[in-house]
């Protein structure tokens, strides 16, 4: 399964971490659009300037990680689409260019269905994302929501339990599951 990340997706680390994580696991491809990636460096700087160059080279790691995961948007076809938000445009475009199966993001009232389902395409929250990839894979999906949850420990030097963390990173459900 072919699926395009949001940056809303991207940007918060644990979440991020974790969708990445099944990918790596093969679980699905990950595809973005360099807008996406530029929205997520644009976002980090309102943490300060040192984000900004963080997310950069987390960027550059991810180009590097997923070398055909970058896809290009077609300018006709951008030009064509209507969403209620017209910043979500070059999502849904990249998308089909792409041939994705998938949007993953936390925007979903910006994705409406009926106009997805003009381009084959559906819009999920990470949430249900990850719930759906545990009940198809749960090792693999336990396995990296616990090296994520042991690197939050190790940065915070604080206890990370599962759940609060997963909870605090906007996956309750998934949280939930594995808590």
């Amino acid at each position: 399964m072919k699926v395009l990340i949001d940056a809303c997706v991207l940007y918060p680390t644990v979440m991020r971490e974790i969708v990445l994580g099944a990918a790596a696991k093969k679980l699905f491809a990950p595809l973005w659009t360099a807008r996406v990636l530029e929205e997520w460096a644009r976002a980090a700087v309102k943490l300060g300037p040192a984000q900004e160059a963080i997310a950069r080279g987390e960027i550059a790691m991810l180009r590097a990680n997923w070398p055909d995961a970058e896809v290009a948007v077609d300018p006709d076809l951008q030009a064509q689409i209507w969403l209620p938000d017209p910043d979500d445009v070059h999502v849904l475009a990249g998308a089909v260019s792409a041939g994705a199966d998938l949007i993953l993001t936390l925007n979903l009232r910006d994705f409406p269905t009926r106009l997805l389902t003009e381009y084959g395409l559906r819009a999920q929250h990470p949430d249900a994302f990850l719930r759906d990839l545990l009940n198809q894979d749960p090792d693999a999906i336990r396995e990296v929501a616990e090296a994520v949850r042991q690197t939050a420990e190790q940065l915070s030097g604080v206890p990370q339990p599962m759940r609060q963390l997963l909870k605090k990173a906007r996956l309750p459900r998934l949280g939930k599951a594995l808590g």
